[in-house]
């Protein structure tokens, strides 16, 4: 569905896209990730014929985006993070106007309005003027109208931008029950949502593509894959020495000293590493009474921060 190959924007003193190549495929649900300057709007930009590319080829169905950019739209959907809305029509009328925008005549602006509307829980505000919209009913109007015209890809930078949590759970759910017809290229910060929503995570940083496969597969080849917490009864210097000389085993950072002796420690392994078993005895071959052991995996954030921080 989307095609990216060797994509380069340039302005003037710096380079913000760098040679980015990558395919989504008909209806996956990818995650396109980065911190704040990373690229990710201006690649999007760029997809949507927004902005035109300094280098590189982009394809949305088989159309270029730059040479063929009418029919290539007509495929897309695109939600920006700030939603332009008109503030002086009803929402029924907005997006009557933005449906015959984009090309539907007749019947077909009847039936589609009536369809997005019902996905997105419209109905009960149709006759509202969109200036006396809540921020969750003027995200859900911006999808609507991303909708209206039954993209084959939906672009949403930051959909759930200004969402309270009931709101942003609501749209996790339509946006799995999009994917049935659409594809989603998704860019938001909530990382957790990312890890529940999409099958696939792009990260971006510094304009080039730093990362790209399933959420799980990234968080077990972390170098940060896991975290082991260890709470002992035994002297810190001597607990920290005795855990570290274990084989996989990183490093070991006391954490806390509690009254009794007990020692609170937490033990980073090599990926792919888990080192509870050696720990366990360990601790038992030195009679060093065990009160808590415990792993936590490395999550989507925690390869989001060691990939962006790594330079």
């Amino acid at each position: 569905m989307i095609e990216v190959r060797h994509l380069t924007k340039r302005f003037v003193g710096r380079t913000a896209v760098d040679d980015i190549s990558f395919t989504v495929g008909k209806g996956e649900i990818v995650g396109f990730l980065g911190p704040n300057g990373a690229g990710k709007t201006t690649t999007m930009r760029m997809l949507t014929g927004y902005l035109p590319p300094t280098a590189g080829l982009a394809k949305v169905a088989g159309f270029d985006v730059f040479t063929d950019s009418l029919n290539a739209r007509r495929e897309i959907g695109y939600m920006p993070e700030s939603v332009p809305l008109y503030d002086d029509m009803r929402v029924e009328e907005y997006l009557k106007f933005r449906a015959g925008l984009k090309g539907l005549r007749g019947r077909a602006i009847k039936e589609n309005m009536g369809r997005v509307m019902e996905l997105t829980s419209l109905k009960d505000v149709s006759r509202k003027m969109v200036s006396s919209l809540s921020k969750g009913y003027r995200q859900r109007l911006g999808l609507a109208d991303a909708l209206i015209h039954r993209p084959r890809l939906l672009i949403l930078d930051e959909p759930t931008n200004g969402l309270d949590p009931n709101q942003i759970r609501q749209l996790r759910s339509l946006i799995a029950q999009l994917s049935e017809e659409h594809t989603i290229l998704l860019s938001t910060h909530i990382l957790s949502e990312v890890q529940m929503t999409c099958r696939r995570v792009i990260i971006i940083h510094s304009g080039k593509i730093r990362a790209d496969d399933t959420p799980e597969n990234l968080a077990r080849t972390s170098r940060t894959a896991s975290t082991i917490t260890v709470e002992l009864k035994a002297p810190a210097e001597a607990a920290v020495e005795k855990l570290q000389s274990i084989p996989g085993i990183r490093r070991v950072t006391p954490v806390a000293s509690e009254e009794g002796g007990w020692q609170v420690l937490e033990v980073k392994p090599d990926a792919d590493t888990d080192a509870r078993e050696e720990i366990s005895c360990a601790a038992r071959d030195n009679h060093w009474p065990l009160r808590e052991l415990g792993r936590r995996q490395a999550t989507l954030e925690d390869v989001f921060v060691e990939i962006t921080q790594r330079d």
